[in-house]
């Protein structure tokens, strides 16, 4: 592992990273304020767009996979950190201000903080009318089924595979429905692992010490962000590889099987390098598993890809993906040319025949003004939903004492402060900005909780490692409740309910709604009622207000299952890895939270 680099200012390094993609492409236009790359040509094409991105320190993916054929456009975070929702619900309205009917397709990989902020906005950009679908990608194979549970495999290089085909696809004027059913059959045959000899140090941060730097050790399955993977081995590079492709194609394993791979089958091989390896090394590796494939496994791979696709800044790594052609046009729109800097392509069709920048925005708002969302039919009471709504917040404040005191116990402590700072921002809010369109309520308090939390709290408020959501609801006239996620779905939920002649909120159209919502929540997180989360006073309230518009009688099932986490065994969040038996004596923060304010709505 090195640790000197060039510059440790990481803001830097990353501004210099973005503007080169438009000094070397033309094509290429940089949002520096954001961090957003777009392909000049997909800011006014009617064709699907395919959006990626996620943290730094992968490059060449995404951004350097922006360009003809390929990502329409790509959103950076910092080193390996996730965008934030706003910066990817920016480049998405940016694709669809100059045609809101175009379909945009985003696609990114299996990790908390990308599902959650890519998600949300997605959903924010549902609520305002445009087509918009997500696909996330796990293809790793490293860490089995018993291992991942229900978060599922991490996403790898395979992504790389399924965005080139998404773009090929798009490119050539398919529908969002062909794109999404090709990108999700790509998807679902490929399989990645990968071995380092190194974990990777980031700019300007302490150096630590670690065993697998000063032995001769190599970790199987080793994530792209520093995550531990499969074990470790002492071997040559004979036996390393045998050991991966057994993991990728041992369908006996039933907790790696993910692909039945059989000789015989068209499969495409991508060896990638994760950044530190010399290419005399990655090309030895790729001889030696293109060899071990033929004679251990009678496969012979359609096409071969070989070079640095999603490095892991200047890891000592490689990964090896497998992808099981089962579509017709797969290899075809893997072929097809592709005007972004970063993709190395296959060799040309016919020899394997033979053998068998500048800133695109002056100012931030420009283009998110003219994309307000459209409103519904759907009205509220605007005294009374500021009364009531002020009421319960204040509620909520003031039981911050008590949540940071359980979640002392079973966390970290933010849950409380985390809860009363949005409380606080959301009151403030509703105090200024009264409106009788609950679309736009909604939408207005989803807006306050992204610009007033960040990092994965900014995502599910305060964040789902308590689950815990942000609610914010009104009796009567108004039954607001949600997280930034969970609150964009609602308007959305609204939005479909709406007719053409105004109508009050009662309590079954909320109820609807939250119920929709939701289900929609549960796209991105696995929490159940049972896991020791919010959601187990969420789903009971949620339920019974949707099946009897009674609201007395939901927060009443609300009580009791925030009772009922007291002694619940967490099978989520950071109370799983909580000591002692502090957590048996006390309920969920986040659940607790959500509770005192419904009470304070009673009240």
């Amino acid at each position: 592992m090195s640790s000197k680099h060039l510059s440790n200012d990481i803001s830097a390094l990353l501004q210099g990273c973005l503007t080169s993609l438009s000094v070397v492409n033309p094509s290429i236009i940089v949002d520096k304020a954001n961090k957003i790359v777009y392909h000049e040509d997909a800011l006014t094409s009617s064709n699907v767009a395919i959006v990626s991105g996620g943290g730094s320190g992968h490059e060449p993916a995404f951004a350097g996979f922006v360009g003809s054929g390929f990502l329409s456009a790509a959103v950076a975070g910092s080193i390996f950190a996730s965008p934030s929702a706003d910066q990817v619900y920016r480049c998405i309205v940016q694709l669809g201000s100059a045609n809101p009917d175009r379909g945009i397709l985003v696609i990114i990989m299996n990790y908390t903080g990308d599902k959650l902020h890519f998600g949300m906005a997605l959903e924010k950009a549902r609520a305002r009318g445009l087509k918009v679908e997500l696909l996330v990608v796990g293809d790793d194979v490293g860490v089995g089924r018993s291992r991942s549970g229900r978060i599922g495999r991490r996403g790898l290089a395979g992504t790389v595979l399924v965005q080139k085909i998404a773009g090929a696809l798009a490119a050539s004027g398919a529908s969002l429905s062909e794109v999404y059913e090709v990108a999700s059959a790509v998807a679902s045959n490929v399989a990645t692992v990968g071995a380092s000899l190194a974990h990777v140090h980031v700019p300007g941060r302490a150096v630590s010490t670690d065993e697998l730097n000063a032995n001769d050790e190599i970790e199987i399955g080793m994530g792209i962000h520093n995550e531990e993977g499969f074990g470790r081995v002492k071997t040559d590079l004979t036996g390393l590889v045998r050991t991966l492709l057994k993991q990728i194609l041992d369908t006996s394993d039933s907790d790696r099987g993910f692909i039945e791979i059989r000789g015989g089958t068209s499969v495409v091989l991508m060896v990638n390098n994760l950044g530190g390896l010399s290419n005399l090394e990655l090309s030895a590796v790729t001889t030696e598993i293109s060899k071990q494939l033929l004679e251990t496994y009678n496969i012979s791979p359609v096409r071969v890809l070989c070079g640095t696709y999603m490095s892991s800044l200047n890891g000592m790594a490689f990964s090896a993906t497998l992808l099981k052609v089962v579509g017709d046009r797969h290899v075809e729109l893997l072929d097809a040319s592709a005007g972004a800097s970063g993709w190395l392509p296959p060799a040309p069709r016919d020899s394997w025949t033979r053998k068998g920048g500048r800133d695109l925005l002056d100012e931030e708002d420009v283009q998110l003004s003219a994309q307000e969302p459209k409103g519904g039919s759907i009205q509220v009471d605007p005294a009374r939903t500021k009364a009531v709504l002020a009421k319960a917040l204040q509620s909520m404040i003031e039981a911050e004492p008590e949540v940071t005191k359980y979640d002392t116990l079973v966390g970290d402590g933010d849950c409380g402060l985390c809860l009363k700072n949005g409380a606080e921002a959301v009151l403030s809010h509703i105090q200024s900005s009264p409106t009788s369109d609950a679309v736009a309520l909604m939408t207005g308090i989803a807006h306050v909780i992204e610009k007033n939390m960040d990092g994965t709290s900014g995502a599910l408020w305060p964040s789902f490692h308590h689950q815990s959501i942000t609610p914010s609801l009104v009796l009567d006239n108004l039954l607001v409740l949600g997280d930034a996620i969970f609150t964009n779905a609602i308007a959305h939920a609204l939005q479909v309910q709406s007719k053409d002649q105004a109508q009050k909120a009662t309590p079954n159209v909320w109820g609807a709604a939250l119920d929709d919502a939701l289900r929609t929540l549960s796209r991105y997180t696995p929490a159940k009622p049972g896991d020791r989360t919010v959601i187990d006073t969420l789903q009971p309230f949620v339920d019974v207000l949707n099946a009897t518009g009674n609201f007395e009688k939901a927060v009443d099932a609300a009580n009791k299952g925030c009772e009922t986490t007291k002694g619940m065994v967490p099978g989520l969040g950071r109370s799983v890895y909580v000591g002692g038996d502090e957590w048996k004596k006390c309920p969920d923060p986040g659940a607790y939270g959500l509770l005192k304010f419904l009470e304070g709505l009673v009240e």
